[in-house]
C-alpha cells in the first residue's frame, strides 16, 4: 500500500511539474509496478490490449476519416446557413454542433478539427474569435460525457469496474458494466447546460476587446497580419548582380543585415524553392523572393546592388495564392516541437516553412526568432506552400488555424466515411460486441474503402494519449489488489462517515475535479474510481452511481487553461488570459457539479 501511494504521489507530482513527459512518467510507473510485483508480471502490460485503449485508437482513426472526407467542411457550411451571420445565433450553433460531435469524437481531436472551422466562421462573419473559441472548447468538455465512445475516462471506467469486481469482499454484489448510452441522460443535461450558459452569459464573461484578433482567410491576410504582427509590405523579386556584396553570402547572413526584408524564396539557376535554409549560398543571378515595405525593399536593393522587380516574374508560380501564403498555426500539447527552439526545428530546411513571428499571450516575437523556445498554445505565423503546411500538420505537431486550401480532402468518400462510422455505432449499440471490436470495425472499413490509408491512420493516433492511458490502468488495478483503495475509503469514512450520501459524493467529485486540473483526467479517474466504489460498498450506496460521478467529474476541468488539452489549444488563437478561464470556469464548474450529482442520483435512486 505504501508503494502504491508513493507511485500515486510521484505520478501526480510529475504530471503537475512536467519535469518528465507524461507518457514517460506513465511508462515508468507501469515498469515499477512490474518490477515490484504489485500485480502479476503477465498482467502488467495488459492495459495496451484493453478494450479501452483499442477503442480509443479506433475512434481516433475514424475521426481522422471523417475529417479527410470533408465532414468538417460541410459542418462549417451548415453552421453558416443556420447562424445567418448573427453573433448570438452563431455561438449557439457552433456550440450545439460541437456538442453533437463531442459525443463521438475525442475531445482533443475535436478541438483540433473545430479550431479552423471556428476561425473560418469568425473571418466570414466578423464575429470576434475570442467570443467563439472558449465557449466551443468548454462545450466540448460538457458534452463529452454523452456516450462511452469519445471520453477516455468513461471508456476506461468499465476496465476499472472489472478490476474492482475481482477484489470486492465476499458476498458483495458485483458492479455491472456500463453500456454505450448508459450515461446519455447525464451527458445531454450537461451539454444543454453548457450551450444555455454561454448563450446567456457570453457577452458578460467574454467582453469584446479593442485589439480583437480575428483569424482570416488567405484573401484577407495582408491587412490582418500587418495589423496583428507588424508584418507589412508587398512581395518583390531581387536579382543579385555580379557587383552585389550578397554574392557568396548565406541566407542567414543576409537576414542579419540592417534593413533586410523577409526572404521567403530563392531561385538559383533552374531550381526554385520556398523558405531557403539559412546555410544556402547566394550566387550571381540568384533571384530572391522578399516581403517588406516598398521603400525599404528599394533601399536595401540599392545598397546591395540588386535589381528590383515588383512583379513576381520568375517566382510567380511559387507565390500563387492557391499554392502558398501566410498562415497561423498553434502548438498543441502533444507536439514534438515543445521546448525546442525555432532554430533547432530547422523548419525551412526540413519542410520549406518560414517562421515570421511567434505570439505568446500578448507578446509578439519577431526578432531573433531562432532562439525562441516553443510552448503549448504558442501561435506561429508561417509562410509556406499549402502542401508543405498540410504535411507538417498531419503529424499533429501544428494545428493550422487559418483557412487554407486542403489538397488531400476526399469528398467522394464522404458517404463511405459516414456509413462506416454509423455501422460502428450500430454494432456497439445493438449487439453484444465489445466497444473495441465495434469501433475497430468502422476503422478498418474506412481503411479498406480508401477513406484513409494506413500511413494516415498511424498519424491520426495520438500515441502519447494511448501510452498514458494504457500505462496508468495498471495503477488502478494495483490500488484494488493491494487494498489501497479500501484503506483510502476507510480514511474518507473516518472523517465523513456520518455525513449524508450527497456530502460523500460531492467530496469525491470535488477531489476528482481538483486532481483533473493538475493531472490527466484519465489519471484522476484511475485513482478515484476504486476509492469511490469502496466508499459506496462500505456505506451501502450504489457503486455504479459513485463510480460514474467520479468519471464524469474528471472532465469538469474549466478553471485553468492547463486543465485539459482542448483548453490549451484555444488559449493562443483566442488570446485568452487565466482571468478569462476563471471568469467563465468558476460558475460553470459549480453548475456541472450540481447537474452531475442530481442527474446521476435520479438515474440510480
Amino acid at each position: 500500500m505504501i508503494l502504491v501511494l508513493g507511485l500515486v504521489c510521484f505520478t501526480m507530482l510529475m504530471l503537475v511539474l512536467e519535469w518528465i513527459r507524461a507518457d514517460m512518467v506513465a511508462l515508468l510507473v507501469v515498469v515499477v509496478i512490474g518490477l515490484t510485483g504489485l500485480i502479476p508480471s503477465d498482467r502488467v502490460f495488459n492495459g495496451f490490449a484493453g478494450n479501452a485503449v483499442i477503442a480509443i485508437i479506433a475512434i481516433m482513426i475514424m475521426g481522422a476519416g471523417l475529417d479527410r472526407a470533408g465532414v468538417l467542411g460541410l459542418t462549417a457550411q451548415f453552421v453558416m446557413r443556420m447562424a445567418r451571420g448573427k453573433e448570438s445565433r452563431l455561438g449557439v450553433v457552433i456550440n450545439a454542433v460541437t456538442s453533437l460531435f463531442s459525443a463521438v469524437i475525442p475531445s482533443q481531436a475535436l478541438a483540433a478539427l473545430m479550431i479552423p472551422v471556428t476561425s473560418r466562421l469568425s473571418a466570414r462573419t466578423g464575429v470576434p474569435i475570442s467570443r467563439l473559441l472558449l465557449p466551443m472548447a468548454f462545450c466540448i468538455l460538457t458534452a463529452t460525457n454523452t456516450t462511452l465512445i469519445a471520453n477516455s475516462p468513461l471508456i476506461v471506467l468499465n476496465d476499472l469496474i472489472a478490476s474492482a469486481n475481482a477484489n470486492l469482499p465476499p458476498g458483495a454484489q458485483t458492479v455491472p458494466k456500463f453500456g454505450l448510452f448508459s450515461v446519455t441522460p447525464v451527458g445531454l443535461a450537461l451539454a444543454a447546460a453548457g450551450i444555455l450558459f454561454f448563450y446567456l452569459f457570453t457577452n458578460k464573461l467574454l467582453p469584446e476587446r479593442e485589439d480583437e484578433r480575428q483569424k482570416v482567410t488567405p484573401g484577407r491576410t495582408e491587412s490582418y497580419f500587418a495589423e496583428t504582427y507588424g508584418i507589412v509590405g508587398e512581395t518583390a523579386e531581387l536579382t543579385v548582380t555580379a557587383e552585389s556584396p550578397l554574392v557568396g553570402m548565406s541566407i542567414g547572413e543576409v537576414e542579419q543585415l540592417h534593413g533586410a526584408p523577409l526572404i521567403l524564396a530563392i531561385k538559383s539557376g533552374n531550381e526554385a524553392r520556398m523558405a531557403p535554409p539559412a546555410d544556402q549560398v547566394i550566387w550571381v543571378g540568384s533571384v530572391l523572393g522578399v516581403l517588406g515595405p516598398r521603400d525599404e525593399v528599394n533601399r536595401f536593393a540599392n545598397n546591395q546592388l540588386c535589381k528590383v522587380s515588383p512583379r513576381m516574374r520568375q517566382l510567380g508560380e511559387l507565390f500563387n495564392p492557391t499554392r502558398a501564403g501566410i498562415s497561423e498555426a498553434v502548438i498543441p500539447p502533444s507536439s514534438r516541437f515543445l521546448k525546442q527552439s525555432v532554430g533547432d526545428l530547422r523548419l525551412r530546411k526540413r519542410y520549406g516553412i518560414s517562421v515570421l513571428a511567434v505570439t505568446r499571450g500578448d507578446h509578439v516575437y519577431r526578432d531573433d526568432l531562432r532562439a525562441v523556445s516553443l510552448r503549448t498554445g504558442d501561435t506561429l505565423v508561417l509562410h509556406s506552400s499549402w502542401k508543405a503546411l498540410q504535411e507538417v500538420s498531419e503529424d499533429k505537431d501544428l494545428v493550422v488555424v487559418t483557412d487554407i486550401p486542403r489538397e488531400e480532402q476526399r469528398p467522394n468518400k464522404i458517404w463511405l466515411a459516414v456509413g462506416f462510422f454509423l455501422l460502428a455505432k450500430g454494432l456497439a449499440l445493438f449487439t453484444n460486441l465489445d466497444l473495441s471490436v465495434a469501433m475497430m470495425t468502422g476503422a478498418i472499413g474506412m481503411l479498406l474503402s480508401g477513406v484513409l490509408n494506413m500511413d494516415e491512420a498511424y498519424k491520426a493516433v495520438n500515441w502519447k494519449t494511448i501510452f498514458v492511458t494504457a500505462c496508468l490502468i495498471p495503477l488502478g488495478w494495483s490500488m484494488d489488489s493491494t487494498g489501497t483503495a479500501a484503506w483510502l475509503a476507510q480514511e474518507v469514512l473516518l472523517h465523513l462517515g456520518h455525513a449524508s450520501p450527497w456530502v460523500l459524493q460531492a467530496s469525491l467529485a470535488i477531489l476528482t475535479l481538483l486532481f483533473s486540473q493538475v493531472m490527466s483526467n484519465v489519471g484522476a479517474t484511475v485513482m478515484m474510481v476504486p476509492v469511490a466504489i469502496s466508499v459506496a460498498v462500505a456505506t451501502g450506496g450504489n457503486p455504479s452511481a459513485y463510480a460514474l460521478i467520479v468519471a464524469v467529474s474528471s472532465s469538469n476541468t474549466f478553471l485553468l487553461s492547463s486543465g485539459h488539452p482542448a483548453l490549451m489549444m484555444v488559449t493562443g488563437p483566442g488570446d485568452y488570459s487565466s482571468r478569462d478561464f476563471l471568469r467563465a470556469g468558476v460558475p460553470l464548474t459549480f453548475i456541472v457539479l450540481v447537474i452531475t450529482m442530481i442527474a446521476i442520483n435520479l438515474m440510480y435512486r
